[in-house]
Formats: structure tokens, sequence, C-alpha cells
């Protein structure tokens, strides 16, 4: 029987109503590379010049048990 991988999935929206500067998403796009994140897609949300970042990165044992730690 495959194992199939496990993921955990992040979905943030950046920017302002004035629209999202290219140092803002560069800046956020580094530090989701850094926490080991993949970026699967980028696009604005309907009528709105902010942009949501979807990104997935494999659910470990570690992330899964600090997950599931009450706040």
């Amino acid at each position: 029987m495959t194992e199939y991988e496990k993921w955990e999935y992040r979905v943030e929206t950046i920017g302002s109503a004035f629209g999202t500067k290219d140092e803002l998403l560069q800046d956020t796009l580094d530090e989701w590379g850094e926490e080991g994140w993949e970026v699967i897609s980028v696009r604005p949300p309907t009528n709105s010049s902010k942009i949501t970042i979807v990104a997935k990165r494999p659910l470990t044992r570690t992330e899964r048990r600090l997950r599931n730690l009450p706040s």
C-alpha cells in the first residue's frame, strides 16, 4: 500500500487598498521559503488590489504534534 505525503496549507492576503508593493511580496515569500513553505498560487482577490498567497509544506510528526497542542 502506498502512503501519501501529508501536507499543511497556508493562505494569507497581503497588501493594502492601495496595492501590494513588490518589496512586501518578496519579503513575505523569502520568509515563507525559510520556513519551508512552497508557494502554489498567488492571485488577487476579486475586486481587490491585495494579493492572496497559497502555500504548502510537508506535514511532519513534529509539526503535527505542535499543531495539536492547546494555545
